[in-house]
């Protein structure tokens, strides 16, 4: 698989895919659906202190009701991003919201860590490839040259989804105890995905026999992705890259909470208010980085990876600053706050250097393949490794050591410069059309 190449139309930077008005439609019920998906993911990090008391749960424990989520989705999101790419991104993505709402709602009923456990792998199963598949609907709906700007924003949703699910499930908990917070998290996600269905999708683009190949099964998929892995060091290095800023990303996220209950002794209610500003700054970096960093660099990729590997350094800077040498005070917190908004910078530009270099026909696919390093050696890591480094060391030390991987991430964006732009002049072929009837038709590739 060429995971490679920009389309033609969309790639001139200068089309909408669809009308104006239907292309923002389907960003807003992307973006609302995204939203649902981290409210559901991180609504249970406000609820660790509850589940500690009642369970005598230890941190690894804890980290791993939010680690399963993010395995789950890298081991399943390759294969529906596959049958998303070939059947339909909009009916795909209702079944996958379906699931994983019902299942977020099956957490009230948890009478154990073991089903608890269970439950929350249900949700990640649900929320398989759903990140790849609506960046791909967005990614070829819209211009290439608002990619990083509407990446940044789509997934700023996380951002604003992990502030509201951290505070719901504070306030809900306080209230009506700690199960009652994933009913109410579960049901709204259900009503999106029935609306989702107005959604406009855009032809199954035709594959090269390479291609058709590689997507017979998962497993020819995973092999051929292995060799464009091989192949593409753009790609290989952006995913690695982007893994290891989530480390950092996905502790702090999770063990904030915590980290203000226990070092700061804010009570559990408060202390989810308090870590959601710095989520939801999150958010706004996300979408702000995306658009400064797109304009700076004006479609040249390689500025853009430079750019973002510049603010992975600053993240470690600030964090390792914030909890390593600070005293506990307002000070701290709000350079955490300020940490919160930069280390969100690589959503957007890297989402968008892989469409750059990911054939339209498998663009689902291969966002899924960004997500499976994301997910697996990012997301499912960082709350984990926190987690065991607390229990050996304690909680603030664990947040001065995890932001290191972010030095990491900027070497890798680094060495993915270098061959960005080779490997986007390798294919510059493909057209994409709009899907006109219910069922999407396959449009063919030209030269």
């Amino acid at each position: 698989m060429h995971l490679h190449a920009h389309d033609a139309k969309a790639g001139s930077g200068n089309d909408f895919l669809v009308p104006k008005g239907q292309a923002w439609f389907a960003f807003a019920m992307t973006f609302g659906l995204m939203l649902f998906d981290y409210i559901d993911r991180q609504v249970i990090v406000s609820l660790f202190p509850y589940l500690k008391a009642e369970w005598s749960l230890s941190d690894k424990q804890l980290g791993g009701l939010v680690s399963v989520i993010s395995i789950v989705v890298a081991a399943a999101g390759l294969p529906v991003a596959l049958l998303a790419d070939r059947f339909s991104r909009v009916k795909s993505i209702v079944v996958m919201a379906t699931t994983w709402s019902l299942a977020s709602i099956s957490c009230m009923f948890a009478g154990n860590y073991s089903q608890l456990f269970a439950a929350r792998a249900v949700v990640g199963l649900g929320e398989a490839g759903y990140g790849s598949v609506g960046a791909a609907l967005i990614a070829s709906l819209f211009p290439a040259r608002m990619r990083s700007a509407l990446m940044g924003a789509f997934f700023a949703a996380a951002s604003v989804g992990s502030v509201l699910g951290v505070l719901i499930g504070g306030v809900v908990a306080a209230r009506w105890g700690w199960k009652a917070a994933f009913g109410v998290v579960g049901v709204p996600g259900l009503v999106l995905a029935l609306m989702y269905l107005a959604v406009r999708d855009y032809k199954t683009v035709a594959l090269t026999p390479e291609l058709t190949k590689a997507t017979r099964s998962a497993s020819d998929l995973l092999g051929h992705v292995a060799k464009a892995l091989t192949r593409s060091r753009t790609l290989l290095w952006a995913c690695l890259g982007a893994a290891m800023q989530l480390i950092a990303v996905s502790a702090v996220w999770s063990w904030l909470p915590s980290f203000l209950n226990r070092v700061h002794g804010v009570a559990p209610d408060m202390a989810a208010k308090q870590a959601a500003l710095v989520v939801l700054a999150g958010a706004f970096g996300a979408f702000a980085w995306g658009v400064l960093v797109d304009g700076a660099g004006k479609g040249r990729g390689h500025v853009k990876l430079a750019l973002v590997a510049g603010l992975c350094v600053l993240t470690t800077v600030l964090f390792c600053t914030a909890f390593g040498l600070m005293p506990s005070g307002q000070g701290q917190f709000m350079v955490i706050l300020l940490g919160g908004f930069v280390m969100t910078c690589t959503v957007g530009p890297i989402a968008a250097v892989t469409f750059d270099v990911v054939h339209p026909g498998v663009r689902s696919t291969g966002a899924a393949v960004l997500s499976l390093f994301q997910n697996l050696l990012g997301l499912a890591l960082g709350p984990f490794i926190a987690g065991v480094l607390s229990d050996l060391w304690g909680l603030q030390t664990a947040l001065a050591v995890v932001p290191m991987f972010s030095l990491l991430a900027a070497a890798f964006f680094l060495v993915a410069r270098s061959s960005y732009d080779a490997d986007r002049a390798a294919v510059n072929h493909v057209h994409v059309d709009a899907a006109t009837g219910p069922r999407p038709k396959l449009t063919q590739a030209h030269a």
